[in-house]
């Protein structure tokens, strides 16, 4: 493997420099923001390098656990700031890190007692790599799905409310809009899975082939991950869906939007 000097990526951050100058001469508003991003990359990389280093040496499951709760609770707050009109509260977090707790951490697991066999199935060289590719596209599901869903509710508040006149029950008023949250939450992925290998090269098997690993093993593992993302980001997309209609009436079937912030 060739390794990378400090030059190599400073030379790399010229383009990025680059295009926030383009953007500020532009008027387009991106440059403090790609200067800012571009910082943060920097510096959550490498404490997460860090930290994996650390956790690699030990193999201690207490320490395992607390980086999965912290990358947990990230992403839970990245998906509450995505959305215009996100649940108001505590729900706005707690919806988004339960359906991915539920999907995300639920198929790792079965990824790794049974696809992968790692010994022991806690191994950290197995385990933080596939949670946080599953975290990380299931976050953009599942943001993607709850902003749609709470958009199109508050945007069709009449509608909605003339099915409840009409005798529907709230899943039936807003099955329409469960459905469509769904399809904008899972098109990403689909999106991924119809162009590997033919538009682009995934980044696992990219890294993988980087490395010196022979072509067709990484290919298989880019397969695994990919299934294992999409049934993760599916079951995600749908847990967050389902709880946010049910947040949005209460016990008599009522819609309340009050129930949003924004």
């Amino acid at each position: 493997m060739i390794s990378l000097t400090p030059l190599d990526l400073v030379l790399a951050s010229v383009l990025v420099l680059a295009l926030a100058l383009t953007s500020h001469f532009a008027a387009l508003g991106l440059a403090r923001t790609l200067v800012v991003v571009s910082v943060r990359t920097v510096v959550q990389l490498l404490l997460v390098g860090l930290v994996l280093r650390q956790l690699f040496e030990t193999t201690r499951v207490s320490l395992l656990l607390l980086v999965v709760g912290i990358m947990l609770i990230v992403a839970a707050r990245e998906v509450r700031s995505r959305q215009a009109r996100p649940l108001a509260g505590a729900w706005g977090y707690s919806v988004g890190a339960l359906s991915m707790f539920v999907s995300s951490f639920s198929v790792t697991a079965l990824a790794l007692l049974v696809v992968i066999d790692a010994t022991p199935w806690y191994l950290p060289q197995y385990a933080i790599p596939l949670l946080g590719m599953l975290l990380g596209n299931t976050m953009s599901g599942v943001s993607l799905g709850m902003s749609r869903f709470t958009e199109s509710a508050y945007r069709e508040k009449a509608a909605i409310e003339a099915r409840l006149l009409l005798g529907h029950t709230a899943q039936a008023a807003t099955s329409h809009l469960r459905v469509e949250a769904v399809r904008t939450g899972l098109v990403p992925i689909v999106n991924s899975m119809a162009a590997a290998g033919i538009v682009s090269l995934p980044g696992m098997m990219t890294g993988q082939i980087l490395a010196g690993s022979p072509p067709v093993e990484a290919v298989k593992y880019q397969i695994l991950i990919m299934f294992l993302i999409a049934s993760g980001t599916g079951f995600g997309v749908l847990v967050s869906v389902w709880l946010s209609a049910t947040r949005l009436f209460d016990e008599r079937e009522r819609l309340r939007l009050d129930r949003l912030d924004g």
